[in-house]
């Protein structure tokens, strides 16, 4: 599968920003989001870490004649986890120069990854049904915290009657779902998809479970020193929240619109470790394989790989799994540049493989790696890699790989490659 499927558009929603660009300049500038998080303090939570996507409120008066604002208007009914969704995804479209009403809807697919759905609603709604009984549930609430209806309430919003699913793989969801959406563009089941991952998991229940694993960052006196990938004195990440929307086409199908895909897909692997519930494999074999599968869908090998968009949490057991599979993938005769988006916003969970692999495309297509926030020395396990470092990086990147991993030993990565242009 060599440059079949085309990324023509991109949308962002993350604690750097609403947009593309704000989130990229964010990254790029290495400037950390964490921040002692009042609702979690309120609610009591053993960590109060987290990173936020900034308040999203209309600036100006509704106009019911226009799509984009209908929806606007009626984000009160959605969980944020779909707020932020439908946003990243209006973008994405946009960027791709598609209109939704203009396209043939039943060639349109959606795939959409999510670690744990409308889990912010179901919270909110639970603390209702205790405090003052079944009579102050929303109506709302089965549509808005059902795990599929993310993917459910952006289908229709865009009108899209082509398959439309949802994907689960905890913290590499969207990585898995874009791998979905490539895999139905290859089938011939749709021309367009709109694929992604988004997640709103900075709720008391959540950060209370992860802090009660013992993988979220204690260092509450210097929050934006907190999230620390690769960094010898990592303790944990912090949780974030977020959405990251990718427009996938076949290039034939981009080609006959005249639109100039920013990269393509070239290649995708995945793997299950089937070793531990929680802890990756302690040799990262099922990294490895997910790599080497994607190197050879994309009839690349390793020393072509110019940039690794690392999954990067900032735990020391993942960091070090990680860091690990690269010098046996790599060796020491050829050292990829590696980053981790985590550093700045926080590990954004289902999230975080679309947001990643948006990242990604983005260093291809701008010859830019952004550094890793807070990374200063690395420790035993992760020394001998080259992690982008206090700067982002001009580099001209051919091939680049993005890794996402997830609890149950889900192993996700995705290969791409620069577009020709001219």
């Amino acid at each position: 599968m060599t440059d079949d499927i085309a990324v023509t558009g991109i949308g962002l929603v993350t604690p750097g920003g609403t947009g593309t660009e704000a989130t990229w300049d964010a990254v790029c500038a290495g400037r950390a989001t964490a921040r002692t998080d009042p609702v979690l303090a309120e609610a009591g939570a053993p960590v109060r870490l987290a990173c936020r996507v900034p308040p999203q409120e209309p600036r100006k008066p509704l106009d019911p004649q226009k799509p984009q604002e209908r929806v606007r208007g009626r984000l009160w009914r959605f969980d944020p986890a779909t707020r932020f969704l439908l946003t990243a995804a209006r973008e994405a479209i946009t960027s791709a120069g598609l209109e939704p009403g203009r396209w043939d809807p039943a060639r349109v697919a959606v795939v959409v990854g999510t670690a744990a759905g409308g889990v912010s609603t179901l919270e909110a709604q639970h603390r209702k049904l205790l405090a003052s009984g079944p009579g102050a549930l929303s109506p709302m609430t089965l549509p808005a915290f059902l795990p599929n209806m993310a993917a459910g309430h952006l289908a229709i919003e865009l009108g899209a009657t082509g398959p439309s699913l949802q994907t689960s793989t905890a913290c590499a969801s969207g990585a898995t779902a874009i791998i979905t959406a490539a895999l139905l563009l290859r089938a011939g089941m749709c021309d367009i998809a709109v694929a992604g991952g988004t997640d709103a998991m900075v709720t008391p229940l959540c950060a209370s479970a992860f802090a009660k694993l013992g993988a979220l960052s204690r260092r509450e006196d210097d929050p934006g020193a907190a999230s620390r990938p690769f960094d010898r004195d990592r303790d944990g990440f912090v949780l974030g929240e977020g959405s990251g929307v990718l427009v996938l086409e076949r290039t034939d199908h981009a080609a006959a619109r005249t639109v100039r895909p920013l990269a393509y897909l070239a290649g995708f692997g995945a793997t299950g470790d089937a070793h531990h519930a929680t802890a990756p494999h302690p040799e990262g074999a099922g990294l490895r394989a997910a790599a080497r599968e994607a190197l050879a869908r994309a009839g690349r090998s390793t020393g072509e790989v110019g940039h690794i968009n690392a999954h990067g949490t900032g735990t020391a057991l993942n960091d070090a799994v990680e860091a690990t599979a690269i010098r046996e993938l790599y060796g020491t005769g050829h050292a990829p540049s590696v980053t981790s988006a985590k550093g700045v916003l926080g590990h954004t969970m289902g999230a975080a493989g679309a947001i990643e692999a948006a990242l990604t495309v983005l260093s291809i297509a701008r010859g830019t790696v952004p550094p890793t926030a807070n990374f200063t020395a690395p420790d035993a396990t992760t020394a001998g890699i080259d992690i982008v470092r206090e700067a982002a990086r001009p580099q001209r990147v051919g091939l680049a790989l993005s890794h996402s991993l997830g609890f149950g030993g889900h192993n996700t990565v995705l290969a791409f490659t620069r577009a020709r242009h001219g």
